[in-house]
């Protein structure tokens, strides 16, 4: 496997964190249009709650796959690991979606011979986490890093679509994030934790948190005839 240098780690986190990345996330709203739509998020305060929500939830799941997947565990068996934490059709959907834009931007950015041979292996799509797992571990990243950027992933982009959705003042938006970070330290470690256990009690180790709102919520959005998001 081709791996980064150490000394090129901290610019890779960055890099795969940053939502100018090809990953196609700025398509989606995380479930937040559909929160939106039915009222459920109004302002700055509503917003910030639904984002503690889906961190915890929605964030955790996909932070443990995320560093299970960067660990070097088989990422086909984190696949079936991540279908049972992904009760919506419309959600797996959409993961899958997301994960083969993010395969393809990986593969382009830091070659590597385990991306390719995901991409070989699942070739209608991974699912996102378990891709950003991977591409972590091929930019030279830890567990704890694909963590990280997984669990900011989960409320970056409801935050952001947000902010396009009902006009907010960005800067109060992104203080929402602010507020968060210590959330996030949280869920990270915990998420990396969580992976270390996964070689003696098999994926089951890895947090299962549900989210039945956002799993509902998902698909009512998916039979919306018009949307700005496709999530």
């Amino acid at each position: 496997m081709t791996r980064a240098t150490p000394a090129m780690t901290r610019a890779a986190l960055l890099i795969l964190a940053d939502g100018r990345f090809p990953a196609g996330g700025h398509a989606h709203s995380g479930g937040a249009e559909e929160a939106v739509t039915a009222g459920r998020v109004r302002d700055v305060a509503d917003l910030e709650e639904f984002c503690r929500g889906r961190l915890h939830t929605a964030g955790l799941a996909a932070a443990g796959l995320a560093a299970a997947a960067a660990a070097g565990y088989d990422p086909l068996m984190l696949e079936e690991a991540a279908d049972a934490r992904t009760a919506s059709p419309a959600l797996r959907r959409t993961s899958r979606r997301l994960g083969r834009q993010l395969l393809r931007a990986a593969r382009a950015t830091w070659p590597c011979t385990d991306l390719d041979a995901l991409a070989a292996a699942l070739p209608r799509g991974a699912h996102q986490s378990v891709v950003l797992g991977l591409t972590a571990r091929c930019a030279g990243l830890t567990p704890l890093d694909a963590a990280y950027a997984a669990a900011y992933e989960s409320i970056g982009g409801p935050v952001t679509a947000t902010v396009r959705l009902l006009r907010l003042d960005p800067f109060a938006a992104t203080a929402v994030l602010a507020r968060l970070a210590a959330d996030i330290d949280r869920i990270a470690a915990t998420a990396a934790e969580a992976a270390q256990r996964v070689h003696t009690d098999g994926p089951t180790a890895l947090p299962a948190a549900s989210a039945p709102l956002l799993d509902i919520a998902a698909e009512q959005h998916a039979t919306r005839p018009a949307r700005l998001f496709a999530s």
